[in-house]
């Protein structure tokens, strides 16, 4: 199939809707992922036994009898690592395999090499058979492990003003727990590494499904004691990432490499999605204990808060995303007076890491429960509790010492509220739940403000090279990867936009260590933002040194010369772009660059958690309708209506995208997503999409509008656009309020339902019952 020509005439630059650069590939099944790679002769096809136990030490392995079955070709232990056994990001404490400690049912234990891959997951089946350890207690949840004060890394406090003073003087207080499920990632393409050995044995190609490249090269490079230089890691496209493919990719890429290097031959691991739920983490479920303090308005005067995190059995980014979290709890409001208290607990469980939002949604979460309960404890309309909190001039600096400079919550709400006809809405859903016994309505708004940049200063920078060749094409390399967001299509509009060239003429390929070193993920929703802004570089550089060329054959001076529309212009003449490309090219002119991209202006005191840790705030705003039915607990959001602000947009079209599979995807944590541990044997039983439900096209709210801010940026990124992929996911929590907000309508007025997440039927009826 053939990719369609734009429309003649259509110049496709920054700022329109044009297709995402591999959709005609993605609708016609023909856009190959890792999977799809011709496999080199001779691959060999990688599968992992998996601990039975939540926790015991490891005594043995029966290794022979794995050997004696069929096809089997290898089987490798902790003891056949070269080097490091570790694949854990920030702190050695992820072991590739288990070598002494077995810490979590589904933990890697040994990996089977066969010749085809059905008889190596056959092999890997006699794992509980095979291995042989000594029963320890487990510490399956996070309140236990806080309680004996088990964590991963120690607890991190935030502290401003005088909250234990203001605490005791405030004239309502409101002091609650509730707990909050983690979420699957569920990306549609699993886990997958090929890895592949190069020339003499001197090198390795690492086929890998990565949002991090640069990070699978070093961790592959140390497990093997190599230098980072013979590893290549390639990643040409992802059937979805979510965070769940930043650090925990590694662990496979280490296998399949491990192998390859022992047996000099292909390997490829490909993991069951059952096999991937039980060895990958995910989003942190969280506990919270608060103490609020607040006065007859609704406004909060102080507050003390624990956040207890599930890290699972190891750090993994657990410490990024409880930071996350503590700087988010603010969300859109003023806090004078606040004391945070995150722990990252250690249980016997996969080790939980990224997930869009990275701890940010949990944090903001939080407020949101408590502004609710300050509303129905006071009998005021959420939304005007929220607006009453909501930063303002002179109360515009948030707990960690931000200024908040772009106050867009105020604006964003009126014209949501507005254009979403909220307050009729209102009267009309009391006048509906008058009259209607079991099927009852419930509306809620929630705002968003989310920071945008890595909260780790160094990450936040990025490279490219920008080739033009000879007959004027141009082919992008950057250190992002796509995961079907559309960074590749932004950075070429980018690129395009800087040259003058029709879209058709750009051309971005696979992401590639050898090509752009030392990248950061694709995380934090830093993609456009950092490549954008090294390709951006990248072109300006060539088109500086083609201006100065142009200039001379044109007759005129270097500033009249544009780029447009593939016509190089000045002085009233023109060429086209390839002839002049063809030309400099004659009179040795470089046509190639690099461009580098570092966000200007960060800084972060991790021991104080203060700084200025993030470039810009993104903002949004979402209204949900639900309608339960009280006798089943089922519930569905009838109608969602979003407000989402990403600055000046590069491309309308991909950023509604994003928002509107954000918001399913918050609504999907928050409503229907549920985790479920066997309290004794600590094995994940939800672990298959028999038993875990995602929302799908039919969960979607039947009106269902979505709309763009429209105000750019004040903060100086590419284009004056704003990050799209994290934010929006928050906008869902609009869908859990207003299910609460319908489960009130079962009790008293002023009722309080006592709702977890997520609000399955079971959650539901027990709300329903609790306020009746």
């Amino acid at each position: 199939m053939n990719k369609p020509e734009l429309l003649p005439g259509l110049q496709p630059v920054v700022g329109t809707s044009t297709p995402h650069e591999s959709a005609h590939l993605h609708v016609s099944g023909a856009a190959p992922y890792t999977d799809d790679l011709p496999e080199p002769a001779g691959t060999l096809h990688a599968a992992l036994g998996l601990s039975p136990l939540a926790h015991g030490k490891l005594t043995g392995i029966d290794v022979a009898r794995i050997r004696r079955m069929p096809g089997v070709v290898a089987v490798l232990t902790a003891a056949d690592i070269p080097a490091q056994n570790n694949c854990g990001p920030l702190l050695h404490d992820d072991p590739i395999l288990a070598a002494d400690e077995l810490r979590y049912v589904g933990q890697p234990v040994f990996a089977v090499i066969a010749t085809d891959r059905e008889l190596a997951r056959r092999a890997a089946g006699l794992a509980k058979q095979v291995i042989q350890a000594e029963p320890l207690p487990p510490v399956l949840t996070a309140l236990a492990a806080h309680a004996i004060g088990q964590y991963v890394l120690p607890p991190m406090h935030l502290t401003r003003g005088e909250p234990a003073e203001h605490l005791a003087t405030a004239p309502h207080r409101l002091q609650g727990t509730w707990s909050l499920g983690g979420q699957e990632q569920f990306y549609l393409e699993g886990q997958i590494s090929l890895a592949v050995p190069q020339e003499g044995g001197e090198g390795l190609l690492v086929h890998c499904s990565t949002q991090h490249p640069s990070e699978m090269q070093q961790l592959v490079a140390h497990c093997l004691g190599w230098h980072a230089h013979r590893v290549v890691v390639q990643c040409r496209r992802m059937g979805g990432g979510f965070g769940g493919k930043e650090s925990q990719s590694a662990l496979f890429a280490c296998v399949a490499a491990i192998a390859s290097l022992k047996l000099k031959k292909p390997v490829k691991l490909r993991v069951d999605r059952d096999d991937d739920f039980l060895v990958t983490g995910r989003r942190h479920g969280f506990d919270y204990r608060w103490d609020v303090g607040f006065d007859a308005d609704g406004r909060i005067l102080a507050a003390d808060i624990d956040l207890v995190s599930n890290a699972g059995h190891s750090a993994d980014l657990s410490a990024p995303v409880m930071a996350r979290a503590l700087c988010h709890f603010d969300n859109a409001y003023w806090l004078p007076h606040i004391a945070m208290h995150g722990y990252c607990a250690k249980t016997n469980t996969q080790s939980n890491t990224a997930f869009r939002g990275f701890g940010g949604p949990q944090g903001a979460i939080a407020v949101e429960m408590i502004l609710d309960g300050i509303a129905r404890q006071l009998g005021v309309d959420g939304t005007v509790v929220r607006e009453r909190n909501f930063y303002s001039r002179g109360n515009d600096v948030t707990p960690y010492g931000q200024p908040v400079e772009e106050l867009h919550a105020q604006p964003l709400t009126a014209q949501l509220l507005a254009s979403s006809r909220y307050a009729e809405r209102r009267a009309e859903i009391a006048a509906f739940n008058a009259a209607s016994p079991v099927l009852k309505k419930g509306l809620a708004f929630t705002p968003v403000k989310f920071g945008i940049s890595f909260n780790v200063a160094h990450l936040n920078q990025a490279g490219a090279l920008v080739h033009v060749y000879t007959d004027g094409s141009v082919l992008v390399n950057h250190g992002g990867t796509e995961m079907g967001q559309g960074l590749n299509t932004k950075v070429a509009q980018v690129v395009a936009h800087e040259l003058g060239l029709p879209l058709s003429r750009v051309r971005c390929s696979a992401t590639d260590t050898s090509k752009v070193a030392n990248t950061s993920a694709t995380a934090a929703s830093t993609g456009s933002d950092l490549n954008g802004k090294a390709a951006q570089d990248a072109a300006r550089k060539i088109k500086a040194r083609l201006t100065a060329f142009a200039a001379e054959r044109l007759g005129c001076a270097p500033e009249l010369v544009a780029f447009e529309g593939g016509q190089v212009s000045g002085g009233g003449q023109s060429e086209s772009f390839d002839s002049l490309v063809a030309a400099a090219y004659l009179k040795r002119i470089q046509l190639w660059s690099d461009g580098f991209y570092a966000t200007p202006g960060l800084h972060w005191d991790r021991a104080k958690l203060q700084g200025h840790p993030f470039y810009y705030y993104a903002w949004g705003g979402a209204v949900c309708e639900a309608l339960v039915d009280t006798l089943t607990g089922e519930s569905r959001i009838t109608r969602a209506d979003l407000l989402h602000d990403v600055g000046s947009s590069l491309n309308p079209a991909l950023d509604i995208g994003q928002i509107e599979g954000g918001f399913i995807q918050g609504m999907g944590w928050l409503t229907m997503e549920e985790l479920v541990w066997h309290p004794v044997t600590g094995l994940l039983t939800t672990h298959a999409p028999s038993t875990y439900k995602i929302p799908t096209a039919n969960d979607c709210p039947p009106e269902f509008r979505t709309e763009l801010f429209g105000v750019a940026n004040a903060s100086e990124t590419i284009h004056r656009s704003k990050a799209v992929g994290e934010p929006p996911l928050l906008l869902g929590f609009a869908a859990l309020l207003a299910i609460k907000d319908a489960c009130a309508a079962c009790g008293p007025e002023r009722c309080d339902p006592p709702l977890r997440a997520p609000a399955t039927a079971e959650a539901v009826l027990s709300a329903i019952d609790a306020v009746r």
